[in-house]
């Protein structure tokens, strides 16, 4: 077997057993049942992908930033030049991007994957050198990736996954840099949930509205060229064809089309995030998604193995349409929405402590016949 097939066959779903021990557990804390929300149900979720409650505290946490470059940069869809994929991670290397601001604040490493930068960077402490190839090629004029590159970028991903693990992390955080990828990201999240480009496509950077047109059409004839759908119909909605037999597909037959659909208009980083949360998964340790490209990644890793969304939490939603549309598609609630649009692991670092309260509560907080507290009359 592949490192891919094995990491797959590795992931387990939520474990009914844990979960219902998990949700009386919640049940029998000094608070009213329910008051603590969402918190509660992260808490309960983190348990049941674990199979143990309560499950282990989520820390510490490790931050992977995956840095490629795109070729659908070539068609005009943002104003940064590409070069700022190489320099973002020299910042990030030197410890002064927004990212490093917040993964001090909670105690995260930083380590930085180039997956598929345009440029050869030279060894660095934090950095990780798996390169697969200079960039993907143009998705607007044919596939992005080739299949032996979306399988590599996926195994890289997985191998920063069971390294981080190794040195101890109890909890992924993923993070991304690439100029040009929530364009990539728009086509994903097209193809994998049948929404039209003008739904799921946002302004990225900032993009003004003539660029923004602009990006659209480039996702939809991205999905043409590419066989993904046949674009946007007289009323705007997608035919939603390839997210329909992808639902309907199983085993073998969906996560061939889910591999197919990341190379066609998937981005390196986007391969190498999937493979990073499938391998979170499979070693039993929690993933927090940050934003669109994570969410996007996330689409193409369930495709791969359904299961693997019992082990990802949303950090947060993003200002970028297609996020909402993609956590939506997972079933995943976001913990916060602060209009973020910025990436690199941001959402999914400030989102980290809530996790860990979330958790907290389950080992410390006293049940009402520890305490001899009188619980409510039934």
């Amino acid at each position: 077997m592949t490192i891919l097939e094995q990491t797959v066959a590795a992931i387990r779903p939520a474990d009914p057993e844990a979960l219902a021990e998990a949700r009386a557990h919640q049940d029998r804390l000094t608070k009213p049942r329910g008051a603590l929300g969402v918190l509660e149900e992260v808490a309960v979720r983190l348990a049941g992908a674990a199979a143990v409650s309560p499950p282990p505290l989520p820390a510490p946490a490790a931050l992977a930033i995956f840095a490629a470059d795109h070729g659908v940069h070539a068609q005009g869809v943002t104003p940064w030049p590409r070069e700022v994929t190489v320099q973002m991670v020299g910042n990030f290397l030197a410890g002064g991007a927004v990212a490093n601001a917040f993964a001090a604040q909670i105690g995260a490493s930083v380590t930085v994957v180039d997956v598929g930068v345009a440029a050869d960077l030279a060894p660095a402490p934090g950095l990780t050198i798996s390169k697969v190839a200079y960039g993907t090629a143009d998705l607007s004029l044919g596939p992005a990736m080739t299949a032996e590159q979306t399988v590599a970028a996926l195994e890289a991903g997985i191998a920063v996954a069971r390294q981080l693990v190794d040195q101890g992390a109890r909890c992924l955080i993923t993070g991304d840099m690439g100029i040009a990828n929530t364009t990539a990201s728009a086509a994903l999240i097209c193809a994998f949930t049948g929404q039209d480009a003008a739904a799921v496509t946002g302004r990225g950077t900032g993009v003004d509205d003539e660029t923004l047109a602009r990006k659209v059409e480039v996702v939809r004839r991205a999905l043409r060229v590419n066989g993904l759908a046949d674009g946007a119909s007289e009323d705007g909605a997608s035919d939603g064809s390839v997210a329909a037999g992808l639902r309907n597909a199983s085993g073998e037959g969906r996560a061939r089309s889910a591999l197919e659909i990341l190379a066609a208009v998937g981005g390196l980083e986007h391969a190498a995030i999937a493979g990073f949360v499938l391998g979170a998964a499979a070693l039993g340790v929690p993933v927090i998604l940050d934003g669109v490209i994570a969410g996007s990644a996330a689409l193409a890793a369930a495709g791969l193995a359904p299961d693997v969304v019992d082990h990802c939490v949303a950090g947060h939603r993003s200002a970028e349409p297609g996020h909402a549309v993609a956590l939506a598609h997972l079933g995943l609630r976001p913990l916060v929405e602060l209009e973020l649009r910025l990436g690199e692991g941001t959402g999914g670092l400030l989102a980290h402590p809530l996790v860990c309260a979330a958790v907290r509560v389950m080992h410390e907080v006293a049940t009402f016949d520890s305490a001899g507290v009188t619980d409510k009359e039934a």
